[in-house]
């Protein structure tokens, strides 16, 4: 839980990033004001592991370094750094910290992830948390009295003992004058990182907004191992549309290409700006739709089946037949072959749109 104070920020996970780099270079620096604790919540394995050999250096200086996560023990901790395991269910399987403390300094950053994203370069930069940071001391000595309460009976004897040493030696000392000074230039270098930093954006290809290629979508939505599992839920929507068998050989190729671009437009139209869609074949889409849940999904692929259908009004000698098999899914990589084996079920079935269930993904059309 966020403590009393500011109203918490909204923050993507890469304004995130950027700070969470700027509190462990802190950490890591030469200074004569130890000892130092450093606690770090990262929710999943994967992100980890990126941070693992600067958590082994900031490790090797501190006087006590904890490290959280969900599920899993943190592989090949040095000497100094303690494993903390998080039940999915808790509070603090949402929560994004770092802090680090000595008697002279502290910073710190505490997130809670919101499950939901906006455009971004990637899917993952696009996560959306809410929270706060700062580079003041007395502000992360709150979050780690906060996080030893939280963790202590999941530590061992000689960490709490390292972290009360420097909870004791923070409290005889006042904090440093001039840190509000310090924190406004560390603030407006990190907005202007944030803007200035490089990225690929996932830009329509040829047709309506929100539609792109195959390597695209792949690492928009980090199926290359970019994300990680259990975070961010996502909602897909395979669809096949379909028409009379002849029909580009009794219109021809210039109408069959105006049917085309019609057809992507009414998949398109139920888009917001963060979600994205795919043509996987000439009459197989895939719509990727973030954090949303079963029933809007569900409502979605309503949408599509009207806006397709509406298609007779300008085309009224060709009938479209439209299926859809919708899923919600925290899976990293997305099931992506399961959805599209569900669409081919429910047009072979003749079933407008087959559900997949989220649990069991695989083989679960009905």
């Amino acid at each position: 839980m966020l403590h009393d104070g500011p109203a918490p920020e909204l923050l993507t996970k890469r304004s995130l990033v950027t700070v969470s780099h700027a509190i462990e270079q802190s950490a890591l620096a030469t200074a004569e004001d130890g000892p130092l604790v450093v606690i770090a919540l990262f929710q999943r394995m994967p992100y980890f592991l990126r941070e693992r050999e600067r958590y082994a250096r900031i490790a090797a200086g501190a006087a006590v370094t904890v490290v959280g996560l969900v599920g899993q023990t943190p592989p090949e901790l040095p000497a100094g750094a303690y494993p903390v395991t998080l039940d999915d269910t808790e509070e603090l399987a949402r929560e994004w910290s770092v802090v680090a403390l000595t008697p002279r300094f502290g910073a710190s950053l505490v997130a809670r992830d919101r499950r939901e994203a906006v455009p971004a370069d990637t899917l993952e930069q696009g996560r959306l948390f809410a929270g706060r940071w700062g580079f003041r001391r007395d502000e992360a000595l709150h979050e780690v009295i906060r996080l030893r309460t939280q963790l202590g009976d999941r530590l061992p004897p000689a960490a709490l003992t390292a972290v009360d040493q420097v909870l004791h030696r923070v409290r005889d000392l006042p904090a440093t004058p001039g840190e509000s000074r310090a924190e406004a230039a560390l603030r407006l270098m990190a907005d202007r990182a944030h803007r200035s930093g490089p990225g690929r954006h996932a830009e329509p290809v040829d047709g309506p907004p929100g539609l792109v290629d195959e390597p695209t979508l792949r690492r928009w939505t980090g199926m290359d191992g970019v994300t990680s599992a259990g975070t961010l839920p996502v909602a897909l929507i395979g669809v096949r549309v379909s028409e009379p068998a002849g029909a580009p050989e009794r219109f021809g190729r210039r109408s069959a290409a105006r049917e085309a671009q019609a057809v992507i437009a009414a998949l398109t139209a139920p888009l917001r700006p963060v979600d994205r869609a795919v043509r996987l074949t000439p009459d197989e889409y895939l719509l990727v739709l973030p954090a949303l849940t079963r029933e809007e999904a569900l409502a979605v692929a309503g949408q599509v089946h009207d806006c397709v259908a509406g298609l007779a009004r300008s085309y009224p000698f060709v009938s479209f037949a439209v299926h859809t098999a919708v899923t919600v899914t925290d899976r990293r990589p997305l099931p992506v072959a399961e959805v599209r084996h569900a669409v081919e079920w429910a047009a072979r079935e003749g079933v407008p749109v087959a559900t997949v269930a989220r649990e069991t993904v695989a083989s679960a059309a009905h």
